[in-house]
């Protein structure tokens, strides 16, 4: 049965390994890489060839692409830095059809990765010029912003919601 194609695709996976440079393993490398750039390389693909013109394509990203402020997290960075140059490529290759793509790059969010009551959270909130972790509720609400027609002329653009991490 057709439906009438795809409106809108959330690229809402992600892993993280931290450590030193010289011991991150290349299988962890491999992973990191895969499924945070891969996967949504992969996704978007697929549901650009069945999205209708005027679609939405949404990556959850990081603020890490822009500040990694501690050691041991080059793999990561990079892995979500790699997003934002995908952003900008698609902006281009997808415009046309009125597609727009865009990247939410959260900051330290209370979530199972990185919980608000860890070990390395004080450091964080330490960082950050609202002193406190986001919630999930944060990026959905960027999200449902991004989803929507609101945002239509916004495309290739990475948006930050991190309680001033960047600033």
């Amino acid at each position: 049965m057709y439906l009438g194609g795809i409106d809108i695709l959330v690229n809402n996976a992600g892993v993280a390994v931290f450590g030193p440079f010289t011991e991150i393993k290349l299988s962890d490398f491999d992973r990191t890489f895969t499924i945070n750039v891969r996967a949504v390389f992969a996704a978007t693909q697929a549901a650009a060839r069945h999205m209708k013109d005027g679609g939405r394509i949404i990556n959850i990203g990081s603020c890490n692409a822009e500040r990694m402020p501690f050691q041991g997290g080059a793999a990561y960075a990079m892995s979500k830095a790699a997003l934002v140059g995908l952003v900008k490529g698609l902006a281009r290759d997808l415009g046309p059809r009125g597609i727009t793509i865009k990247n939410v790059q959260p900051g330290p969010i209370n979530i199972e990765m990185n919980p608000s009551d860890g070990d390395f959270a004080k450091t964080l909130i330490g960082l950050m010029a609202l002193p406190h972790f986001g919630t999930v509720s944060d990026v959905a609400a960027m999200v449902s912003y991004l989803a929507g027609p609101e945002s239509g002329f916004v495309t290739g653009a990475s948006l930050t919601v991190d309680g001033g991490f960047t600033t």
